[in-house]
């Protein structure tokens, strides 16, 4: 493994000039160092000295001795020792990002370690009368040895953060597939799943189902949200939220400034179990957004719009309630069916109150009162049926929401969705 070599210290370990039978000399002294070091490592790095920094202090003597013993073995044969540093120390970095920890105490270890490991073996080497340019070759090589194992830790480190990131995403990919599938979710499976993707279970979720960027070429990055699972591959692509009820975002001002502008449907807050249920009422609305009977632009919360989705739940059943209970206006002309229809959903609506009807529609009473003589003609007793009162507001509500679709067309292209 090659790691950078500090400016001013020399390139080859073994042209440095320490006699390699000091090595045993300064071995004698590593059981008395060791305590030192750990001690002063300890002291000067909190994570090793609190209470609470157990998974830290475990191992700390035992790697204490091993980098003195690594770093006096390097001294009796740097060729041979080299590379065994190096992979050592790229195992410590690995292992710390794998448990989730940082890589800031094992550095700061390593630098508080070796110093001090440096000063007590200095003093080793002055006290047994070396040569002053053998303990300055002495001091060269700790600071090189430091410098390489600190190099390979962050390499250790690097590389399995960006591995453990890669599988993290790839577990919580399956974790979201098995939530948003089409077959049955048990909750054993989820938290089976949801351990490996490290991703808390919530008791209720919600689905929101987002439309395509305005422009292709933009990247598609999910919304900001803690603890939500995404799929901006799926179409349309999805965001699962879990505690939705918990977060009072959708609809606000940053929630809508996270999607970018883009339309955007919220499904019902429902169990995690069935956040299919959620999505598959989200998909729908967006779809209705699309069309125009649902507001083209900003966010859809599905639980305002239920009726609507109920309505449209089944729009093959729906023309044919349409056809059956509004057959009594096809007696009428073509304009005055149109005029018709609205003042009967209106009237309906308003619980039979003209001046309510008249107001809604700005028209006169007069005229009201005129129409609803016409209607009572065409549809007679039927009128004060609470059954039939029922049908042709579905009804009337289905033939309005698709004049609405009809004259939103012309604004898509300008629109985008």
């Amino acid at each position: 493994m090659a790691v950078p070599t500090p400016r001013g210290v020399p390139a080859d370990p073994a042209a440095t000039p320490v006699p390699p039978e000091l090595a045993e000399l300064l071995r004698a002294q590593l059981p008395r160092v060791a305590d030192e070091v750990e001690e002063e490592v300890r002291r000067q790095v909190p994570e090793y000295g609190l209470p609470s920094g157990a998974v830290y202090r475990e191992n700390l003597r035992a790697g204490v001795v091993q980098a003195l013993t690594l770093f006096i073995d390097h001294i009796a044969d740097p060729r041979d020792q080299r590379a065994a540093m190096a992979t050592t120390y790229y195992e410590i970095g690995r292992g710390v990002a794998l448990e989730g920890r940082s890589l800031d105490a094992v550095q700061s270890a390593l630098r508080v370690g070796g110093l001090h490991a440096w000063r007590l073996m200095g003093r080793t080497a002055e006290e047994l009368g070396l040569d002053s340019q053998v303990v300055a070759a002495l001091g060269e090589l700790a600071f090189r040895t430091v410098h390489e194992v600190a190099e390979a830790a962050a390499a250790g480190y690097a590389d399995a953060r960006s591995g453990s990131a890669d599988e993290l995403e790839r577990r919580r990919g399956r974790l979201l597939d098995l939530l948003l599938g089409d077959g049955p979710v048990s909750l054993e499976e989820v938290q089976d799943l949801a351990h490996g993707a490290r991703w808390r279970v919530p008791s209720r979720v919600a689905v929101i189902a987002l439309a395509a960027p305005a422009d292709p070429r933009t990247e598609d990055r999910p919304p900001a949200m803690p603890g939500a699972l995404a799929d901006m591959d799926s179409r349309p692509p999805r965001v699962l939220v879990p505690d939705p009820e918990g977060y009072g975002r959708f609809g606000g001002r940053s929630f809508v400034l996270g999607l970018g502008g883009r339309p955007a449907a919220v499904g019902p807050t429902v169990p995690v179990s069935e956040a299919a249920r959620s999505l598959r009422w989200a998909t729908r609305a967006l779809g209705l957004m699309g069309r125009g009977v649902l507001p083209r632009q900003g966010v859809v919360l599905c639980a305002d719009h239920l009726s609507t989705l109920l309505l449209h739940g089944d729009e093959p059943l729906l023309a044919q309630l349409e056809a059956r209970v509004l057959a009594p206006l096809d007696a009428a002309s073509e304009g005055q069916r149109a005029r018709l229809a609205e003042t009967l959903l209106a009237w309906l609506l308003s619980g039979s109150n003209v001046p309510d009807v008249a107001a809604r529609l700005h028209i006169h009473p007069q005229t009201v009162r005129y129409r609803l003589r016409q209607l009572e003609k065409l549809f007679g007793e039927s009128l004060h049926d609470p059954g039939t009162r029922l049908d042709l507001i579905l009804a009337l509500r289905s033939a309005a929401s698709r004049e609405s679709e009809r004259d939103s067309r012309t604004d898509k292209n300008r629109d985008g969705f």
